[in-house]
């Protein structure tokens, strides 16, 4: 069988549903692939900055990476802002959807709301709302997601910084992807990890020089 006999959903039988529900599962455990596929948009995407969109996200990674921080937050770091390119307007909410069942809640909570938490960082007079991180203050992740933007996102738009190539960060992209779905172990709802690890930090940045 290569394709359902169907043409609408209702007249589908076992055989028909069993092989759809098969293949939607293959196409399921590739989504790390077309994500580092996806990711090239950002490469030729509009940006005011210095450097590339893609370049951001290369170098809020590398910082994570060289932090010590564990996969979940690197990937994080890395497709923080893949909602770029198709949602301007809420590309936290995206990023995070496409992270949610892969990733601990953690990540996913400092994803959907760094917009929130770069607001800060604004000068006054421009109609921007510079303290709407605060609506978040009693939140478990606000340290985290604040953490996250002064040490990683805010500071990766520098022309002079050396990432390191998106190559390096296939193999953490397939495994985060390669996750069980929404697995509670993943997940880990209320659970906290550091973004700085100062032994791997140490160990990571030897392996560079």
């Amino acid at each position: 069988m290569e394709q359902v006999k169907f043409t609408q959903l209702k007249d589908g039988d076992e055989e028909d549903f069993r092989f759809m529900l098969q293949h939607d599962t293959v196409y399921a455990g590739r989504v790390g692939e077309r994500l580092l596929q996806s990711l090239g948009f950002l490469k030729n995407s509009f940006s005011a900055f210095q450097i590339t969109r893609l370049e951001h996200s290369l170098q809020s990674a590398t910082r994570a990476w060289l932090d010590g921080a564990d996969n979940d937050w690197v990937v994080t770091a890395l497709l923080h802002d893949i909602g770029d390119v198709h949602a301007p307007y809420n590309h936290g909410d995206y990023a995070a959807t496409v992270l949610a069942p892969f990733v601990r809640e953690q990540c996913t909570w400092s994803t959907r709301f760094h917009g929130d938490f770069q607001a800060y960082y604004f000068p006054e007079g421009l109609g921007v709302n510079t303290n709407a991180r605060d609506k978040h203050s009693k939140h478990i992740y606000f340290n985290d997601c604040a953490e996250f933007c002064e040490r990683w996102d805010g500071p990766s738009f520098d022309p002079a910084f050396k990432s390191l190539q998106l190559e390096k960060f296939r193999p953490l992209v397939l495994e985060v992807f390669s996750r069980k779905p929404f697995d509670p172990e993943v997940i880990r709802q209320n659970a906290r990890e550091p973004l700085i690890r100062a032994n791997v930090a140490e160990q990571r940045k030897a392996e560079t020089l």
